[in-house]
């Protein structure tokens, strides 16, 4: 089997469908927010996408939570793409615009805390990261019995 060229790139508003349905997979088996349309326009600039050829196979996001903390979130990968690498190249990425963005610290809420790990992550308590909590959680329906695991990772 050949080797999947994979090509990390910014999200543009051409692919807010595709970031759509892919965010929407997930949110639907409770393992994402879901994002709206809209929303995604409003945030496209944070997104990363993951292409094979021109079809789009995975995304995530790079959210500024301080002067020094963002988050990775909306990270996920088309069904049949899973276990390939691609995650590791999105996230590799992330971490790439966070150095670029001066950002020394880089945290995720997830329920992959193997994947992360395997990047880099280490797991923390979720609670270290107030700006996330007043944020985000504020609006989530989990907020009172959240089960996502928080991961850091300190970059130079």
């Amino acid at each position: 089997m050949q080797a999947l060229q994979v090509v990390c790139r910014k999200a543009t508003t051409d692919d807010i469908d595709t970031l759509f349905e892919l965010i929407k997979g997930y949110a639907e088996k409770g393992i994402m927010l879901p994002r709206t349309r809209e929303a995604l326009a409003y945030v496209i600039d944070t997104f990363v996408v993951a292409e094979i050829g021109n079809e789009v196979v995975g995304c995530g996001a790079l959210m500024r939570l301080g002067q020094e903390l963002v988050e990775i979130r909306s990270l996920g990968m088309t069904e049949g793409y899973k276990g390939l690498g691609i995650g590791s190249k999105l996230v590799d990425a992330l971490i790439l615009q966070a150095k670029e963005q001066g950002i020394p610290k880089i945290m995720a809420l997830t329920y992959a805390v193997a994947f992360f790990e395997k990047n880099g992550f280490t797991v923390v308590d979720k609670e270290i990261f107030p700006e996330k909590v007043w944020k985000d959680c504020v609006n989530c329906p989990k907020q009172l019995a959240c089960d996502e695991i928080a991961v850091l990772k300190i970059i130079n």
